[in-house]
């Protein structure tokens, strides 16, 4: 088993280099699929795109990786089943849902898999699919089967914004005869970097970086190119570690405007950081403010930087709520927090964060994505040495980060036990 070390209280102090966005990524390598020849530029190396390669090679599509530009060639596509160990594997696996329902007008995988952070239905996905003309049938394994004589334009208005379902529903659409129309549609930067994709290989969507899409179907997709953007989930933990520990730490290859709901509430905090063109400067602040945050679709403040934000709110003077609206199951570092020396009340969708507290070297383990950023923070911040257990979870999608903390003065090391 592999376990990450962390001896805290050290400065941080260089540069840390913003890799390619997770988020983005896992979408755009699946839609990859829908064209016959495409590239796609800065895929970080990272566990869940490693998982995507291996689908893809299951299903026929050549890789050729030069650094971290793939090129990818699908004009020996096979149309077969993801199997349930490759569904698992990666919540992303759900979109080869809509680019093979867009492609073949046939789609048959699991319930994908993924961090265990609540209930994640699919079901605006399966709706939208619906209302495109498909048939879905889910046997007793949850395999689903999900079928179209012809995919026919619609008006699909989604009750949440949810990025995957925004992303799903593009992928069917764009092959699907007249006009859809997604309302309520995910306005995430990630959402953007998949329309710029699918439109440079002849889509033809309107609507980026609104909440109304439009897409006109479209009988052929030739080529693609497209980079994948810069990780603000990634940005805004290595700014948030700064905050703990930095001096003149640069947090650098960053679009700021992606993460302005952070950076807002730093400012609020009283935290010391200068938000310039393509980077962050960051450095320690040891009187911070208690702050109220509620995490929303964007660009409101993000789940996925929830728990990371709550390791510094420990550091906080006052009492600081976050209210968690996206996901019911993403304390499950809370627990490991107070073991450390926090003060943290979970109360229904609420955590209650009484601070300052001085937090202690300990064994913790991780139990997803974020809550392992959250804990790596917060030894940081610790006295003593921390070890994290599970850190797969970490892997998945933070690209390097042993070595890009171990290059900025941070005492870690990946461990075998």
């Amino acid at each position: 088993m592999e376990i990450i070390k962390i001896r805290g209280k050290k400065t941080l102090s260089g540069t840390i280099e913003i890799g390619g966005a997770k988020n983005s990524a896992v979408s755009l390598v699946p839609a990859a699929v829908l064209s016959d020849k495409t590239i796609i530029h800065n895929v970080p190396e990272i566990s869940d795109i490693e998982a995507l390669r291996d689908i893809l090679k299951y299903l026929g599509v050549k890789i050729v990786k030069r650094g971290s530009s793939y090129s990818l060639d699908a004009t020996n596509l096979e149309n077969k089943p993801i199997t349930l160990e490759q569904s698992k594997k990666l919540r992303a696996s759900y979109y080869f849902m809509g680019a093979f329902l867009g492609k073949f007008k046939h789609a048959e995988m699991y319930f994908p898999g993924g961090c265990s952070i609540g209930q994640r239905p699919i079901d605006l996905h399966l709706s939208g699919f619906e209302k495109l003309g498909a048939t879905i049938t889910i046997d007793y394994d949850n395999r689903y089967i999900i079928d179209a004589k012809e995919l026919k334009g619609a008006e699909i208005n989604l009750r949440f914004a949810s990025v995957g379902a925004t992303v799903n529903l593009l992928l069917a659409a764009v092959y699907a005869k007249g006009t859809t129309t997604i309302t309520n549609a995910a306005r995430e930067p990630e959402v953007g970097n998949v329309i710029d994709f699918l439109n440079s290989m002849g889509a033809k969507i309107t609507g980026k970086d609104t909440s109304t899409l439009v897409i006109e179907g479209v009988k052929e997709l030739k080529g693609g190119e497209a980079s994948v953007i810069p990780d603000r989930i990634e940005a805004g933990t290595y700014v948030i570690a700064g905050v703990i520990n930095g001096h003149n730490l640069k947090v650098q290859n960053v679009i700021p405007k992606h993460i302005t709901a952070l950076t807002n509430v730093l400012k609020k905090m009283g935290a010391n950081i200068e938000v310039h063109e393509d980077y962050i400067l960051v450095n320690k602040t040891t009187k911070l403010k208690a702050v109220n945050i509620k995490t929303a679709p964007y660009p409101g403040f993000p789940t996925d930087l929830q728990q990371p934000i709550t390791s510094l709110l420990t550091q906080a003077e006052g009492t600081s709520v976050v209210t968690e609206t996206i996901y019911e199951n993403r304390f499950q570092n809370v627990p490991y927090l107070v073991q450390m020396g926090a003060d943290i009340i979970i109360k229904d969708n609420k955590i209650i964060i009484n601070g300052p507290t001085k937090l202690k070297g300990s064994t913790v383990i991780t139990t997803d994505l974020r809550a392992g950023a959250a804990l790596i923070i917060a030894a940081l911040a610790a006295e003593g040495e921390t070890s994290i257990k599970e850190i797969k979870y970490v892997l998945r999608g933070y690209e390097n980060i042993i070595n890009k903390l171990k290059n900025v003065g941070g005492k870690i090391s990946l461990e075998d036990v």
